[in-house]
C-alpha cells in the first residue's frame, strides 16, 4: 500500500485488519483454529505518550469474537472509552503496555485473558476475543 496511514495485518492465522489511522478499522474475520496464546501486533506505531501498566487510556476499539467473526462492540459509533488500564481484562493489562498514543494494536486474547469460562454479556463462555485498539491519549 502506498499510503503510509493504511495498514494491514497478515501474520499467519491472525485476522486481517485494514483502514486508515483515525478511521474505524475493518477486520476480516479469521478462519481456522484460534491461537492458544495471546497474540499482539502493532498495525500503526504511535509516536505519543507511552502506555504503562498504571496508565489511564482514552481509546477507540473494535471487539470481534473469533468463533463467529461478529463485531460485538465498537466505540467508533460513539465517544472513545476512557479507563484505567489496571481495571480491565488481563489481556489488555498485558497486551497494551509499551504502545504509544496514536498507535493501533491488534490483540487476540484466548479465553483466560478475556472473560474465561463465565463469558460476559454477549461474549460466550471460552470465547477468543479479537480487539483492534487505537490509543488516542495516555495519562
Amino acid at each position: 500500500m502506498s499510503n503510509s496511514q493504511e495498514n494491514s495485518s497478515s501474520a499467519a492465522g491472525l485476522p486481517v485488519v485494514s483502514g486508515a489511522a483515525g478511521a474505524e478499522p475493518i477486520i476480516t474475520p479469521p478462519t481456522g483454529t484460534a491461537p492458544a496464546t495471546m497474540q499482539t501486533e502493532d498495525l500503526i506505531v504511535g509516536t505519543g505518550d507511552l502506555v504503562l501498566a498504571t496508565s489511564t487510556l482514552t481509546v477507540h476499539y473494535v471487539l470481534m469474537t473469533w468463533s463467529d467473526g461478529k463485531i460485538v462492540e465498537s466505540s467508533w459509533s460513539g465517544a472513545p472509552a476512557t479507563f484505567p488500564l489496571s481495571g480491565v481484562i488481563s489481556g489488555w493489562q498485558e497486551g497494551m503496555p509499551g504502545m504509544k498514543a496514536g498507535g493501533r494494536r491488534l490483540l487476540v486474547l484466548p479465553p483466560e485473558k478475556g472473560y474465561g469460562e463465565a463469558g460476559s454479556g454477549p461474549i460466550a463462555p471460552n470465547e477468543t476475543l479479537i480487539f483492534v485498539v487505537d490509543v488516542i491519549s495516555v495519562s
